[in-house]
């Protein structure tokens, strides 16, 4: 506590400051009753004023919010003009999701970093390829985080761009592998003299908690079906076993060899030579040998290809080069008539972990998705629907939930699947029963296995805290579970067979859904990931390709030619966002933001206290870089 004296005229006035309790206390020692009188006045107009002031202030702040929200929801419904010569600028620096609902928080404190729905950018340069005024794209490279799947898909679009005789020009300071894959398909490839392109081939790396949980007395009890379920490998040792390295070491060369092709036809450069580049540090050499070895077309710092835009605009040197950002374009209207037809194909995202979150907001909520299949199913407008899957599994319960309405849509209307960057464990086991499959060739699918993971936390509660408990029961069995003791031997038993009869009918879905024999299944099942190109060779995807593919079989299936597409769950508005973000949304924003993809590891371990304890999970949580 801190006091302070003030010397005045007519009387001492002390000041006591308490930081603990934040309070400002006045303590005053009168010389009369009307010296009294004349400082509680004085003190009460002044302390009248200041309140009255923070008010006002208050009352001005709050206006201006709500300007300034009802400013932004009024802009985002605004319809954007395109002026001719225009140029769509696919500025790309975050990270790429399925969908992505508005996020009024990250325009109100200005955040730089973007979540960008994989939706939204294929909706945006299909509508760009439209529009006569818009004559081409300018995509500029930054730091996404995006799958090998959902970039292919993006690839393909501008591709299809091109194809109407408009340019598409690539400029990065710093080209990730992943950004340089994408921007490989443009016309022009640039480069600032002093930047870098990032091509040294990829690489997966596994984290393993094992001796973490040791030293916190924590110890996890498994059980499992399928040699190639490693799921759980990071909880019970501290390397990868030698069926998860075969696994993973087929994946990555085969993605691999998918980059390579698509850069090889785009660049004009061989697969060896590309290789080469790969063992050469590109990331450390000169800009130059960028140019020297194929794999860009010009150096240019940023002034200089804003110029070159500008020339291939017909805009002149002191005319400002005319722009379109991802948010313009998604208020362009498109240059197309509309479907009369009546028909409608429903796409329905699936996109997350199935039951990991006890948020309905986040991930696959398993009663949600029943819930919206159904209406689906019963809403005769609707002539197909296109499930598009993008989840590494989770529930083993969930997903037999969501298989059981899949089933209920077949037999009403036709069911597509398009898988995204990973359709695994329960992400196929809610995709198998559709009449087709459709997968991009790196797509991560397959991971036909189930586990059981459960803490043994005795020797945190009791070895380290000395926390002691007592039991009493009525059954013998009444206390399985209990998380302060592990299995005994009976339990053990009964658990693993628990696991066993759901692997088997894990299997038995499968079989079903794709016209095959059990033991044909079981043949390629094992929990073992591929490839989508590889699972279209084994029988467990029918087409390789998009959600334009997809879309395409569904309107075949359907026996329409003419047909609007329809995209469910319908987005929140940006007011309604508003209204619902929460600060933990947040803030997990801004940890992901800070720690990159470590927070993916945070977010596993916290996720374990809500998932469920059998599970139909992707073998591993893959980072590839």
């Amino acid at each position: 506590m801190l006091i302070f004296r003030q010397k005045a005229k007519k009387c001492p006035l002390f000041f006591v400051l308490s930081p603990q309790t934040s309070i400002f206390v006045v303590c005053i020692i009168y010389n009369n009753k009307k010296q009294q009188d004349t400082v509680m006045k004085d003190f009460i107009k002044y302390t009248f004023a200041s309140m009255l002031g923070v008010v006002l202030a208050g009352i001005v702040f709050t206006v201006l919010g709500i300007v300034s929200m009802v400013g932004m929801v009024a802009s985002s419904d605004t319809e954007t003009t395109v002026k001719e010569n225009s140029v769509f600028v696919l500025d790309l620096n975050g990270a790429l999701s399925e969908r992505v609902k508005e996020n009024p928080l990250q325009a109100l404190m200005g955040e730089d970093y973007q979540m960008y729905g994989l939706d939204d950018i294929l909706s945006s340069i299909r509508k760009a390829k439209e529009n006569e005024n818009i004559k081409g794209i300018y995509l500029q490279a930054g730091m996404m985080e995006a799958g090998f799947a959902s970039l292919e898909e993006i690839r393909a679009a501008l591709k299809d761009f091109k194809e109407s005789g408009k340019f598409v020009v690539a400029y990065g300071d710093t080209y990730t592998q992943g950004m340089y894959y994408l921007a490989s398909v443009a016309d022009k490839v640039i480069v600032n003299p002093q930047g870098s392109i990032a091509w040294q081939g990829l690489a997966a790396q596994p984290v393993f908690f094992t001796d973490l949980l040791k030293k916190v007395g924590v110890e996890m009890e498994i059980f499992k079906v399928g040699t190639y379920k490693s799921a759980v490998e990071p909880f019970i040792a501290t390397e990868m076993s030698e069926a998860n390295r075969e696994q993973m070491t087929a994946y990555l060369n085969s993605t691999w060899r998918r980059l390579l092709e698509d850069v090889s036809a785009s660049r004009g450069m061989s697969e060896d030579d590309l290789n080469k580049c790969a063992d050469g540090f590109m990331t450390l050499s000169p800009a130059e040998t960028y140019i020297a070895n194929g794999l860009a077309d010009t150096l240019m710092y940023k002034d200089e290809v804003l110029a070159y835009l500008k020339g291939l605009t017909d805009r002149e040197a002191d005319e400002s080069l005319r722009t379109l950002s991802l948010a313009d374009m998604k208020n362009v209207k498109r240059n197309v008539p509309l479907d009369k037809s009546g028909n409608i194909i429903a796409v329905y995202y699936a996109f997350g972990g199935i039951d990991e979150s006890t948020s309905t907001d986040e991930g696959i909520n398993s009663e949600k998705v029943i819930r919206d299949l159904r209406k689906l199913r019963e809403d005769e407008t609707i002539q197909a629907v296109v499930l598009r899957v993008n989840s590494p599994g989770g529930s083993a319960y969930g997903s037999e939930q969501i298989w059981r309405e899949v089933v209920l849509l077949k037999e009403k209307k036709p069911v597509v699947v398009s898988m995204g960057d990973y359709a695994a464990s329960g992400g196929y086991y809610i995709s198998c029963a559709a009449d087709c499959i459709v997968a991009d060739p790196t797509t991560l699918t397959g991971s036909i296995g189930i586990f059981g993971m459960f803490p043994n936390m005795e020797g945190l509660l009791t070895d380290k805290l000395g926390l002691h408990f007592g039991m009493v029961k009525t059954n013998p069995n009444a206390d399985m579970g209990d998380i302060t003791r592990p299995f005994n031997a009976t339990e053990k038993a009964a658990m693993q067979n628990y696991i066993n009869n759901g692997y088997k009918l894990f299997v038995q879905r499968c079989a079903d859904g794709r016209g095959m024999s059990v033991e044909a299944i079981e043949k390629i099942a094992e929990g073992r990931v591929w490839t989508g190109a590889t699972a279209k060779e084994l029988g467990l995807v029918d087409e390789l390709g998009g959600l334009d593919k997809a879309l395409e079989i569904a309107a075949q299936k359907a026996g329409v030619e003419a047909y609007s597409v329809l995209n469910y769950p319908g987005k929140e508005s940006i007011f309604s966002s508003l209204m619902n973000e929460g600060k933990d949304s947040y803030i997990d924003g801004k940890m992901s933001e800070t720690m990159g993809e470590y927070y993916d590891y945070v977010k596993l371990v916290q996720n374990l206290k809500d998932a469920d304890r059998i599970q139909a999970r992707m073998p591993f949580d893959l980072r590839i870089r």
